[in-house]
C-alpha cells in the first residue's frame, strides 16, 4: 500500500499525508473480523455476519477508543470517502490484498506459477475520473496476474485437500454446537464455549456488548486444545471427527463437472451408518458434506480493471489484451465436490 500510494503522488496525484495514513490503517485492519483458521467460522459458529462487518465493527470500537483517529480510515473502507480510488485499493480487482496474498501464498507453498510481477502492477497504477487504471505498458503483468489468480484458487485456495479439511473442521464445530445446545457438557475454553451456546449472529452482535470481545479473544488454539479434549469425548461423531482432524485422516474427496446423484450420496450416507452406527441423518449432517463451488477470474460487469493508453483512451482488460478473451475470462468455472468419512 506505500509503495501504492507512493507510485500515484509520483504521477501527480495528490494524495494529503492523512489520507495516506488512512488508507495505510484501513488495508491493515481490513481483514481483523476473521477468526481462527479465516473463512472456517463464517457460518458455522457465527451466522448472517460477514468477517468484513466484523473488522467494520472492530474499527469502529478502535476509533472511539482513540477519540476518532479512524474516522478517515473508515470512510475509506467503506467507500464513503470522496476519493473513491482510495477504496479501491483496499478492496476491487486490483486491491493490495490480493496483490500481497496471491504472491505471499505462493511462495509458501511452492507454486511457483503463482509469482505475479505485484511490483510492476503498482508502479504503472495511475487515476482516470477518481478510478484506478492501469498503464498500457503493464498489461502484461496484469495478464499474469488474472491467470494466477485462477491458477490459484484451483491448485491452493479449492484443493481438494484444503476443501476436506475444511469440512472437517466445520462438521466438528457444527458437532460441538449442537451437543451443547442438547444441554451436553463440551470440553472449550470460556469464548469458544460462547459461541457454542449461543446463536451468535448480526443482531446478538448488535445487542450484546461482550460479543465482539469475546470473539477477538478466539483463535486457532481454542480450536487446537478443544479438538485434543474432544478426541477422547464419549460421543462417537465428536470423537471421529476431531480424531480425523488431529491425525490428518480427513474426508476422502471427489471432485466432479456435473453434481452428484442422490443414488450416490444415499448409499454413501447407509455405508457410513451402518459403520458407525448412528443414523442416517447424523452421517449426513456430520459426516459428509456436498458443495458446489464456482469461481471466475474476472467479471466485467462486477469491477473492471482498465487500461490507460498513452493517448488517452481506455479499454477493459478485456478488450485490451490479446492473450486473454472476455468469454474465457468471464467464464464460471464450477466444480462439484463430495467429501465423506473414509474407513481404510
Amino acid at each position: 500500500m506505500s509503495e501504492a500510494i507512493l507510485s500515484l503522488q509520483q504521477k501527480g496525484n495528490f494524495i494529503f499525508d492523512s489520507e495516506a495514513e488512512a488508507v495505510q490503517a484501513a488495508i491493515l485492519m481490513h481483514d481483523i473480523g476473521h477468526g481462527p483458521f479465516s473463512h472456517v467460522l463464517e457460518n458455522t459458529l457465527i451466522k448472517g455476519i460477514s468477517h468484513e462487518e466484523i473488522s467494520l465493527m472492530m474499527m469502529e470500537q478502535i476509533n472511539r477508543h482513540t477519540g476518532g483517529q479512524l474516522n478517515l480510515a473508515i470512510n475509506i473502507f467503506k467507500g464513503e470517502y470522496p476519493k473513491n480510488f482510495l477504496h479501491q485499493l483496499i478492496s476491487s480487482q486490483l486491491d493490495m490484498d490480493r496483490l500481497d496474498y496471491l504472491r505471499r501464498d505462493s511462495f509458501y507453498t511452492g507454486v511457483t506459477e503463482g509469482n505475479i510481477g505485484s511490483a510492476r502492477i503498482i508502479k504503472m497504477l495511475n487515476v482516470v475520473n477518481d478510478s484506478l487504471v492501469v498503464e498500457s505498458k503493464g498489461i502484461y503483468s496484469l495478464e499474469n496476474y488474472l491467470t494466477t489468480r485462477r491458477l490459484m484458487y484451483w491448485q491452493v485456495y479449492l484443493h481438494k485437500t484444503a476443501v476436506a479439511c475444511e469440512k472437517v473442521l466445520v462438521n466438528t464445530l457444527t458437532r460441538a454446537k449442537d451437543l451443547t445446545r442438547q444441554g451436553k457438557c463440551v470440553f472449550a475454553s470460556p469464548s469458544l464455549l460462547y459461541f457454542l451456546e449461543n446463536q451468535v449472529d448480526a443482531k446478538w452482535f448488535a445487542t450484546h456488548e461482550e460479543a465482539l470481545q469475546r470473539y477477538g479473544d478466539l483463535d486457532d488454539s481454542d480450536i487446537w486444545s478443544a479438538m485434543k479434549a474432544w478426541k477422547y469425548s464419549e460421543d462417537k461423531i465428536l470423537s471421529t471427527l476431531a480424531t480425523d482432524m488431529l491425525n490428518r485422516h480427513i474426508f476422502k474427496v471427489e471432485v466432479n463437472e456435473i453434481p452428484v446423484g442422490e443414488e450416490r450420496i444415499t448409499d454413501i450416507a447407509a455405508n457410513i451408518a451402518s459403520k458407525m452406527d448412528i443414523s442416517d441423518e447424523e452421517a449426513r449432517r456430520y459426516m459428509m458434506s456436498i458443495n458446489t463451488i464456482q469461481k471466475d477470474m474476472y467479471n466485467v460487469e462486477d469491477d473492471s480493471i482498465t487500461i490507460l493508453y498513452k493517448d488517452g483512451t481506455m479499454k477493459d482488460i478485456s478488450e485490451a489484451s490479446e492473450l486473454l478473451n472476455v468469454q474465457l475470462l468471464s467464464k464460471k468455472i464450477r466444480k462439484y465436490y463430495l467429501c465423506y468419512q473414509r474407513f481404510e
